[in-house]
């Protein structure tokens, strides 16, 4: 989980949309699920930055509950110059250098990815049009009510093909 969602979690004051969303998802995966959370030395890093201190409390109490999986990522040089070749600008390039631990963590568990980021989940949707490996990640949003984050959850996080990085279309 990115922490793009940690960031912007506040918890039961919360008053912005966004921060609503972001609360009422981690909140949901709490309670009313078994999953786990996935953390890498970068996500960790991330979320010990940006995390609001509702997402701290909400991991501690995964950590406590024993659904914290914390995983070393090997390097995959393959895959990187495979998604750094779908690139146009050195900016993107850089941008997906800096979240391609998600790809990593997504690979290594569940394929399953949960950011607000749009523009990096763009760029990986549009290199999965020609990298294999990458297409059958899902992507979910908790801010977008579209996508029917909760439900998803709610219903066990289904690999439906609406969701995953190929059929976007960006």
């Amino acid at each position: 989980m990115n922490a793009s969602v940690a960031r912007a979690a506040g918890g039961a004051g919360a008053t912005a949309p966004v921060s609503i969303n972001c609360t009422e998802f981690l909140e949901t995966f709490r309670d009313e699920s078994s999953h786990r959370v996935v953390m890498t030395y970068e996500l960790s890093e991330e979320w010990d930055e940006h995390q609001s201190n509702f997402a701290a409390e909400w991991l501690g109490n995964m950590i406590a509950t024993k659904r914290f999986h914390y995983i070393e990522l090997p390097e995959n040089k393959a895959l990187y110059d495979e998604i750094e070749a779908t690139a146009v600008r050195e900016e993107d390039i850089n941008a997906m250098l800096k979240d391609f631990h998600l790809l990593g963590a997504a690979l290594a568990t569940d394929q399953i990815i949960i950011s607000r980021d749009e523009a990096i989940r763009g760029l990986f949707a549009r290199a999965s049009q020609q990298v294999r490996e990458i297409r059958d990640i899902i992507w979910v949003n908790p801010d977008r009510a579209e996508e029917q984050p909760i439900a998803w959850l709610q219903n066990g996080v289904p690999p439906e093909s609406h969701r995953r990085l190929v059929e976007k279309g960006y």
